[in-house]
Protein backbone atom coordinates (compact mmCIF):
# COMPACT_ATOMS: atom_id res chain seq x y z
CA UNK A 1 0.00 0.00 0.00
CA UNK A 2 2.96 2.52 1.18
CA UNK A 3 4.47 1.91 -2.89
CA UNK A 4 1.42 2.21 -4.31
CA UNK A 5 0.72 5.54 -2.63
CA UNK A 6 4.12 6.30 -3.70
CA UNK A 7 3.03 5.96 -7.44
CA UNK A 8 0.07 8.80 -6.65
CA UNK A 9 1.95 11.22 -4.39
CA UNK A 10 5.59 11.52 -5.62
CA UNK A 11 5.15 13.09 -8.83
CA UNK A 12 3.34 16.08 -6.25
CA UNK A 13 5.50 15.84 -4.29
CA UNK A 14 9.08 15.63 -6.42
CA UNK A 15 7.34 18.89 -8.90
CA UNK A 16 7.14 20.72 -5.48
CA UNK A 17 10.48 19.84 -4.61
CA UNK A 18 11.74 21.44 -8.35
CA UNK A 19 9.21 24.53 -8.08
CA UNK A 20 11.17 25.29 -4.87
CA UNK A 21 14.88 24.86 -6.18
CA UNK A 22 13.66 26.90 -9.23
CA UNK A 23 12.33 29.83 -7.26
CA UNK A 24 15.43 30.09 -5.03
CA UNK A 25 17.98 30.27 -7.93
CA UNK A 26 17.28 33.97 -8.22
CA UNK A 27 16.20 34.82 -4.72
CA UNK A 28 20.06 33.08 -3.33
CA UNK A 29 21.28 35.75 -6.57
CA UNK A 30 19.89 38.63 -5.01
CA UNK A 31 20.58 38.23 -1.65
CA UNK A 32 24.13 37.53 -2.24
CA UNK A 33 24.41 40.47 -4.51
CA UNK A 34 22.41 42.60 -2.60
CA UNK A 35 23.49 41.44 1.14
CA UNK A 36 26.25 39.43 1.11
CA UNK A 37 27.07 36.05 2.91
CA UNK A 38 24.81 36.60 5.79
CA UNK A 39 21.77 37.43 3.62
CA UNK A 40 22.50 34.48 1.20
CA UNK A 41 22.88 31.78 4.19
CA UNK A 42 19.21 33.24 5.92
CA UNK A 43 17.84 31.99 1.87
CA UNK A 44 19.47 29.17 2.10
CA UNK A 45 18.11 27.95 5.46
CA UNK A 46 14.92 28.79 4.37
CA UNK A 47 15.31 27.06 1.15
CA UNK A 48 16.11 23.99 3.10
CA UNK A 49 13.16 24.69 5.16
CA UNK A 50 10.72 24.23 2.22
CA UNK A 51 12.92 21.26 0.55
CA UNK A 52 12.53 19.98 4.09
CA UNK A 53 8.76 19.95 4.27
CA UNK A 54 8.54 17.98 0.82
CA UNK A 55 8.39 15.13 2.36
CA UNK A 56 5.60 15.92 4.25
CA UNK A 57 3.70 15.74 1.21
CA UNK A 58 4.00 11.65 0.87
CA UNK A 59 3.08 11.28 4.91
CA UNK A 60 6.61 10.96 5.78
CA UNK A 61 8.00 12.67 8.96
CA UNK A 62 11.13 14.07 10.11
CA UNK A 63 12.19 14.15 13.69
CA UNK A 64 15.84 15.97 14.73
CA UNK A 65 16.97 15.99 17.96
CA UNK A 66 19.41 17.77 19.28
CA UNK A 67 19.70 17.73 23.19
CA UNK A 68 23.75 18.72 23.23
CA UNK A 69 24.76 22.17 24.62
CA UNK A 70 27.17 22.56 21.63
CA UNK A 71 28.87 25.89 21.14
CA UNK A 72 28.46 28.57 18.76
CA UNK A 73 30.98 30.28 19.05
CA UNK A 74 33.70 27.16 18.26
CA UNK A 75 33.77 25.53 14.75
CA UNK A 76 32.35 22.09 14.90
CA UNK A 77 32.40 19.39 12.53
CA UNK A 78 29.78 17.07 12.42
CA UNK A 79 30.05 13.12 11.34
CA UNK A 80 26.89 11.93 10.14
CA UNK A 81 26.10 8.62 8.63
CA UNK A 82 24.55 8.94 4.62
CA UNK A 83 21.70 7.39 3.85
CA UNK A 84 20.28 9.46 1.08
CA UNK A 85 20.48 12.60 -0.72
CA UNK A 86 17.36 13.54 1.32
CA UNK A 87 19.71 13.61 4.42
CA UNK A 88 20.73 17.10 3.86
CA UNK A 89 18.09 19.91 3.83
CA UNK A 90 17.25 18.71 7.22
CA UNK A 91 20.55 19.08 8.53
CA UNK A 92 21.11 22.93 6.55
CA UNK A 93 17.84 23.58 8.42
CA UNK A 94 18.61 22.62 11.82
CA UNK A 95 21.99 23.29 12.32
CA UNK A 96 21.87 26.71 10.63
CA UNK A 97 22.72 28.40 13.85
CA UNK A 98 26.16 26.43 13.27
CA UNK A 99 26.49 27.98 10.01
CA UNK A 100 27.59 24.05 8.93
CA UNK A 101 29.17 23.51 5.71
CA UNK A 102 29.49 20.64 3.31
CA UNK A 103 32.04 19.32 1.14
CA UNK A 104 30.78 17.87 -2.28
CA UNK A 105 31.94 17.15 -5.56
CA UNK A 106 32.79 19.58 -7.84
CA UNK A 107 30.56 18.23 -10.55
CA UNK A 108 27.38 19.21 -8.44
CA UNK A 109 28.45 22.72 -8.62
CA UNK A 110 27.14 23.27 -12.07
CA UNK A 111 23.84 22.53 -13.54
CA UNK A 112 21.47 22.25 -10.57
CA UNK A 113 19.28 25.16 -9.52
CA UNK A 114 19.99 26.66 -6.36
CA UNK A 115 21.95 23.73 -5.15
CA UNK A 116 24.74 24.30 -7.33
CA UNK A 117 24.88 28.44 -6.65
CA UNK A 118 24.87 27.68 -3.16
CA UNK A 119 27.49 25.19 -3.09
CA UNK A 120 29.67 27.90 -5.53
CA UNK A 121 29.43 31.00 -2.94
CA UNK A 122 28.25 29.47 0.43
CA UNK A 123 31.65 28.94 1.83
CA UNK A 124 31.59 25.16 1.63
CA UNK A 125 34.58 22.65 0.00
CA UNK A 126 33.87 21.17 -3.79
CA UNK A 127 36.46 19.15 -4.22
CA UNK A 128 37.40 16.96 -7.75
CA UNK A 129 37.95 13.38 -6.42
CA UNK A 130 39.85 12.33 -9.89
CA UNK A 131 42.62 14.90 -9.04
CA UNK A 132 44.29 14.86 -5.07
CA UNK A 133 45.93 17.47 -4.72
CA UNK A 134 43.29 19.61 -5.63
CA UNK A 135 40.94 17.73 -2.96
CA UNK A 136 43.46 18.34 -0.36
CA UNK A 137 44.05 22.11 -1.25
CA UNK A 138 40.21 22.85 -1.38
CA UNK A 139 40.54 21.04 2.41
CA UNK A 140 42.97 23.06 3.43
CA UNK A 141 41.26 26.25 2.51
CA UNK A 142 37.98 25.16 3.70
CA UNK A 143 39.87 24.31 7.36
CA UNK A 144 40.95 27.84 7.19
CA UNK A 145 37.61 29.37 6.77
CA UNK A 146 35.72 27.71 9.68
CA UNK A 147 38.98 28.70 11.60
CA UNK A 148 38.95 32.31 10.59
CA UNK A 149 34.46 32.58 10.76
CA UNK A 150 34.03 29.89 13.62
CA UNK A 151 31.96 27.79 10.62
CA UNK A 152 31.21 24.06 10.68
CA UNK A 153 31.28 21.30 8.77
CA UNK A 154 28.99 18.20 7.71
CA UNK A 155 31.14 15.77 6.58
CA UNK A 156 29.84 11.95 5.52
CA UNK A 157 32.77 9.79 6.87
CA UNK A 158 31.86 6.20 4.74
CA UNK A 159 32.55 8.42 1.61
CA UNK A 160 29.38 7.36 0.03
CA UNK A 161 25.63 6.50 1.10
CA UNK A 162 24.31 3.04 2.74
CA UNK A 163 21.41 1.98 0.06
CA UNK A 164 20.50 -0.58 3.03
CA UNK A 165 20.79 1.90 6.49
CA UNK A 166 24.10 -0.84 7.65
CA UNK A 167 26.55 1.73 8.89
CA UNK A 168 30.42 1.84 6.75
CA UNK A 169 33.30 2.25 8.38
CA UNK A 170 34.31 5.98 9.01
CA UNK A 171 37.16 7.37 6.95
CA UNK A 172 39.81 9.37 8.57
CA UNK A 173 41.57 11.18 5.54
CA UNK A 174 39.20 14.54 5.11
CA UNK A 175 38.78 14.91 9.16
CA UNK A 176 42.23 14.86 9.15
CA UNK A 177 43.07 17.26 6.64
CA UNK A 178 40.69 20.03 8.21
CA UNK A 179 41.73 19.64 11.67
CA UNK A 180 45.40 20.52 10.65
CA UNK A 181 43.66 23.67 10.13
CA UNK A 182 41.03 24.38 12.41
CA UNK A 183 42.47 22.23 15.53
CA UNK A 184 40.00 23.15 17.70
CA UNK A 185 36.98 21.86 15.90
CA UNK A 186 34.48 19.99 18.21
CA UNK A 187 33.46 16.59 16.68
CA UNK A 188 30.06 15.78 16.93
CA UNK A 189 28.26 12.61 15.47
CA UNK A 190 25.26 12.39 14.27
CA UNK A 191 22.54 9.62 13.54
CA UNK A 192 20.65 9.56 10.65
CA UNK A 193 18.12 6.96 11.23
CA UNK A 194 15.61 5.17 8.24
CA UNK A 195 15.73 8.19 5.55
CA UNK A 196 16.89 5.18 2.91
CA UNK A 197 13.73 3.61 3.08
CA UNK A 198 11.99 6.86 1.66
CA UNK A 199 14.07 5.81 -1.46
CA UNK A 200 14.13 2.15 -1.11
CA UNK A 201 12.29 2.09 -4.64
CA UNK A 202 14.48 4.44 -6.01
CA UNK A 203 13.53 7.97 -6.78
CA UNK A 204 10.19 7.21 -8.33
CA UNK A 205 7.96 6.08 -6.76
CA UNK A 206 9.41 7.49 -3.28
CA UNK A 207 8.21 5.95 -0.68
CA UNK A 208 5.34 7.03 1.95
CA UNK A 209 4.85 7.34 5.86
CA UNK A 210 8.01 6.92 6.82
CA UNK A 211 9.49 7.58 10.40
CA UNK A 212 12.98 9.56 9.89
CA UNK A 213 15.11 10.64 12.61
CA UNK A 214 18.30 12.69 12.79
CA UNK A 215 19.91 12.71 16.13
CA UNK A 216 22.88 14.76 17.54
CA UNK A 217 25.00 12.83 19.61
CA UNK A 218 27.54 13.48 22.14
CA UNK A 219 30.44 15.45 21.37
CA UNK A 220 33.82 14.60 21.28
CA UNK A 221 37.12 16.93 22.65
CA UNK A 222 39.95 16.77 19.37
CA UNK A 223 42.83 16.21 20.78
CA UNK A 224 42.28 14.18 23.65
CA UNK A 225 43.74 10.81 21.52
CA UNK A 226 45.25 9.92 17.78
CA UNK A 227 42.44 11.26 15.31
CA UNK A 228 41.87 7.15 14.10
CA UNK A 229 40.38 6.70 17.98
CA UNK A 230 38.44 9.40 17.98
CA UNK A 231 36.55 8.85 14.25
CA UNK A 232 36.46 5.34 15.18
CA UNK A 233 34.75 6.56 18.56
CA UNK A 234 32.12 8.58 16.37
CA UNK A 235 31.11 5.47 14.25
CA UNK A 236 30.69 3.52 17.35
CA UNK A 237 28.38 5.83 19.17
CA UNK A 238 26.51 6.35 15.32
CA UNK A 239 26.62 2.76 15.44
CA UNK A 240 25.08 2.32 19.08
CA UNK A 241 22.27 5.18 18.15
CA UNK A 242 21.36 2.74 14.96
CA UNK A 243 21.16 -0.15 16.96
CA UNK A 244 23.97 -1.95 15.03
Amino acid sequence: MKKFLGYILSPVAIIYFLLVLCIFQPIQWLSFKLGGYSAHKKSVDILNLFLTSSVYILGNSVTFINNQNLPTDRSIIFLANHQSMLDIPPLIWFLRKYHAKFISKIELTKGIPSISYNLKYGGGANIDRKDHRQSITELIKFGTRMKDNKWSAVIFPEGTRSKDGKLKTFQVGGIATILKKCPDALLVPIAITDSWKMIRYGFYPLNTFTAMKWEVLEPIEPGTKPIEELVKEAEDEVRKALGQ
